[in-house]
């Protein structure tokens, strides 16, 4: 029980300085050695996984620590103050292993979530396709039944963990004839299928050493006990996928932001402008004030969907209450215009020096953008947002 309305547990401050500690001593000193490289980073990885930050939601049965939706965020918060690309770790990893989580029956979790949950196995999500990410409806990936088997042909982008990952939960269509919330599935895809196969590696403007890539199923054969749930019900199990995602890229934007606010706001205790601290100007203490402002408001919303989704017990398949839907994707929205807004505002405050990559607003302020685009683009969550009303 928490001792106050969105009041941290003892042990969700005992994880929370851990990682805290753990992102100013090891990840935050090689963010900038990793921008430039542009490649997986696995030294981070492996850190990940000594810390047992890979499964921090996952179910107990499963090898998980079964912490909660607000002790996975507080994780993410915690590493994308340091380096947004690392956060992605744990975060992409709830993210792909979640349909796994919400719709598989025992045997594929014994299966597939043990190994997941201590990061021995890397997992992704295949949803977006060229023609269709916000729009599922739009989306043409195809498995066909045959006998005990499905086989699947199509292609996905924009694909995080693509080229590293061994464990796929992927969408596609196996009703085209059917009204959407029936048409497709998802199925479980093993890295080693035959078939199976990543593309080039996109070229990105920021979180650069997370991984990118074409998901690429070429008559991919997949047994049907590798379909979570029945025929038929991909959409919900995608759609809540991303209500209960959301708030992890809201908790990456969250951390993107107060990173950003806490470098400029150093920065401007020791920059000497007309002879005093430009802090103590006013044009720079009023935008300092509108972080602090905006960050406090994006936490407590953040954590209010975290808590309202640890309270949720999931009956069926069905999509989540609205209030839960509407609260996801404001956070989601909220925590990321957050970063986008706090970013810029960085870089003005550091000036010249902000524009340079030697200083890390200006990464921040690249990484903070795709928040805004993925895991449903900001102007979809102001769709979900207004449906519910």
């Amino acid at each position: 029980m928490r001792e106050e309305r969105f009041g941290l547990t003892e042990e969700e401050k005992m994880l929370q300085d851990m990682v805290r500690r753990l992102t100013k001593e090891k990840v935050a000193p090689g963010a900038e050695e990793r921008d430039k490289k542009g490649e997986y980073a696995y030294d981070m990885l492996e850190l990940m996984k000594e810390n047992g930050l890979m499964g921090v939601d996952f179910p107990e049965e499963y090898d998980g620590m079964a912490a909660g939706v607000l002790a996975h965020c507080i994780v993410v918060e915690e590493l994308a103050k340091g380096d947004a690309s690392v956060a992605l770790i744990p975060s992409c990893q709830e993210l792909g292993s979640l349909p796994i989580i919400l719709a598989g029956n025992h045997e594929q979790k014994d299966k597939y979530l043990r190994p997941l949950a201590t990061g021995e196995k890397i997992a992704a999500l295949g949803l977006t396709e060229a023609k269709g990410g916000s729009d599922v409806a739009a989306l043409k990936t195809r498995a066909v039944r045959k006998g005990d088997k499905y086989i699947l042909n199509g292609s996905k982008m924009w694909i995080t963990n693509g080229g590293v990952a061994d464990t796929y939960s992927v969408y596609a269509v196996t009703n085209p004839d059917a009204p959407q919330h029936k048409a497709a599935s998802v199925f479980i895809v093993e890295r080693e299928f035959p078939g199976f196969s990543v593309g080039k590696k996109e070229s990105k403007m920021g979180i650069k050493s997370s991984d990118t890539r074409e998901l690429i199923f070429d008559d991919v054969e997949i047994p049907v006990e590798n379909r979570l749930a029945e025929e038929g019900d991909g959409f919900h199990i995608m759609m809540k996928t991303l209500d209960f995602s959301r708030p992890s890229v809201a908790a990456q934007a969250l951390g993107i932001a107060t990173g950003a606010f806490e470098y400029a706001t150093q920065y401007a205790k020791e920059r000497i402008a007309f002879g005093k601290p430009i802090i103590k100007h006013q044009g720079i203490s009023f935008k300092l004030a509108d972080m602090a402002m905006k960050i406090a408001a994006a936490r407590q919303l953040l954590y209010k969907t975290c808590d309202l989704l640890d309270s949720y017990v999931a009956k069926d398949l069905s999509r989540v209450p609205p209030e839960i839907l509407r609260y996801s994707s404001m956070s989601k929205a909220f925590c990321s215009d957050v970063a986008m807004w706090t970013t810029v505002e960085a870089v003005q405050v550091l000036g010249g020096f902000g524009y340079s990559s030697e200083y890390p607003v200006e990464r921040m302020m690249r990484d903070a953008k795709i928040t805004q685009i993925y895991e449903g683009a900001n102007e979809i969550q102001r769709i979900v947002i207004s449906s519910t009303l």
